[in-house]
């Protein structure tokens, strides 16, 4: 049997698939943060360009500070960065000189892992982004992941990511890969043919398995990928497992070491980490992660966890809850008739976006499309693996606005963006304001430091004190729960 390694995801892929990006705030993270270092992870799949800017527009928190805060409390752990493209926060195409300053900004703030993840597998992209990496690492040892993002489709055969992967064997500048499953689609059955046909190809670099747990199929594909000579399984903690979420890494563990396999962590570190994230979801509101049954529908639309719960609280925010089913199923055809896209950032947003319009525009099928779509289909995402339905084709490239769109200048270069914002803004604030409205970044810098202790015991108390704060005073004030009743009457007042 395997010594086993496990990367833990519960800070950036479980917060996404299962609370919208937007449940992790700094404080959250820097409390566990130095347990987190203690459990024997491998590696924390710690941040991307889409959390960066939700700590920013939501949280009102420096993504940035968060980085360093985190490196200090974790020195024996590696951080992982997820970046997809040439892309920066925004869904624009950015220039190679920003590209290499976002990743030489991540290294010295601490990130030290990253993934090459180009949604249509353009491996000249690829081979230029992990070389870009390399450079911005100098000699700190960061490791370059590239990805095998995983769908099923006409085109996306077991050969298809054995050629993948001689491609990243003969890459210098990437040195291991993971085969990255977002909608949690990957069988037990098609893993005993595809992790064998990928490894043969690797040329000795180490494999991973990242794997929803969308359908319940997970845990079973991360108990035969460790039969098959994967060595690294991803998996999240608590209340960030499950679900949408990865396989809990509680009961993975245990299941692996029935199976005859050592991982080497520490139990009880890991039930403690655990346990923070049940707690932080019980104070906060926001749902755990539940263990899943298969459906077979989940094969047409594959659209993963994170995007599915945004999908949902966009319905419910337009009050069309109800349309939820048709704009799923419009998905599906949406994806095909657009050359089968696999549903990984940037490409659900889009997909999504194209069939809420076909749905809920009240016309035509196609008669709206997003600039996202005409820019896909203009190729300017990479070429789609499979062609675009004609009419489809058609029926977009004929729309004006695709003529506007072809002759889009080329994106703006460090310099350019330094004249544009100023010569006096930092690296950092510059990518900010690169990939985010000028306003959100202002509300970020003028807002007060981000707190850095979190106790989810004592929330339901803070929180209670803050909406008696907000009310007008009373004579007598009484708490009453099972067990337990206290009263507190006000003194008479001159």
């Amino acid at each position: 049997m395997s010594d086993l390694e496990l990367v833990d995801v519960s800070l950036r892929d479980g917060n996404q698939s299962l609370w919208g990006a937007t449940g992790l705030r700094t404080a959250h993270v820097a409390q566990i943060a130095p347990v987190l270092n203690r459990v024997g992870f491998r590696a924390l799949d710690f941040s991307s360009s889409t959390a960066m800017g939700v700590s920013v527009r939501t949280h009102r928190e420096n993504p940035w500070d968060l980085l360093r805060l985190t490196r200090k409390a974790m020195p024996d752990t590696r951080l992982q960065f997820i970046g997809t493209g040439f892309r920066f926060i925004s869904w624009e195409r950015a220039h190679p000189e920003v590209m290499e300053l976002v990743y030489t900004s991540l290294v010295n703030a601490g990130m030290d892992r990253f993934v090459v993840l180009d949604p249509t597998h353009d491996m000249d992209a690829v081979r230029e982004t992990a070389r870009i990496i390399k450079k911005a690492a100098g000699g700190t040892g960061a490791e370059v992941i590239g990805a095998l993002t995983y769908t099923v489709s006409e085109a996306h055969d077991d050969a298809f990511y054995a050629g993948i992967a001689r491609q990243y064997a003969e890459c210098r500048d990437i040195d291991r890969a993971y085969v990255k499953d977002p909608a949690g689609i990957l069988t037990p059955e098609r893993a005993r043919t595809l992790i064998p046909a990928v490894l043969a190809e690797l040329g000795g670099k180490p494999l991973e398995l990242h794997a929803h747990a969308s359908l319940g199929l997970s845990p079973l594909t991360c108990l035969v990928a460790a039969e098959l000579g994967v060595r690294v399984l991803q998996v999240g903690c608590g209340a960030l497992g499950n679900g949408t979420s990865l396989p809990d890494a509680e009961r993975l563990v245990a299941n692996l070491r029935a199976s005859g396999h050592t991982v080497d962590v520490d139990d009880r570190l890991l039930a403690t980490v655990a346990r923070y994230f049940d707690g932080v979801a019980e104070a906060e509101g926001l749902p755990a992660g539940q263990p899943r049954e298969f459906d077979a529908a989940f094969m047409h639309h594959q659209v993963a966890g994170g995007v599915m719960t945004t999908l949902r609280r966009q319905l419910a925010e337009l009050g069309m809850e109800h349309r939820f089913g048709a704009v799923m199923e419009e998905i599906g055809l949406v994806r095909a008739e657009l050359g089968y896209p696999i549903m990984v950032t940037p490409f659900p947003q889009m997909v999504i976006g194209q069939a809420l319009a076909n749905v809920l525009s009240g016309g035509a099928r196609y008669d709206q499309v997003p600039d996202q779509v005409i820019r896909y289909v203009l190729g300017k995402f990479g070429k789609p693996t499979m062609p675009v339905e004609p009419s489809v084709l058609d029926r977009i490239l004929s729309r004006p606005r695709a003529a506007e769109l072809a002759e889009e200048p080329p994106p703006l270069s460090v310099p350019e963006l330094r004249h544009r914002f100023g010569e006096r803004v930092g690296d950092e604030e510059l990518l900010l304001r690169f990939g985010m409205p000028g306003g959100e970044v202002d509300g970020m810098i003028s807002g007060p430091p981000a707190a850095t202790h979190y106790n989810p015991d004592t929330q339901p108390v803070l929180r209670l004190l803050r909406e008696l704060a907000g009310r007008p005073p009373a004579a007598e004030l009484t708490v009453d729960k099972p067990g337990f009743r206290l009263t507190l009457k006000g003194g008479d007042r001159d």
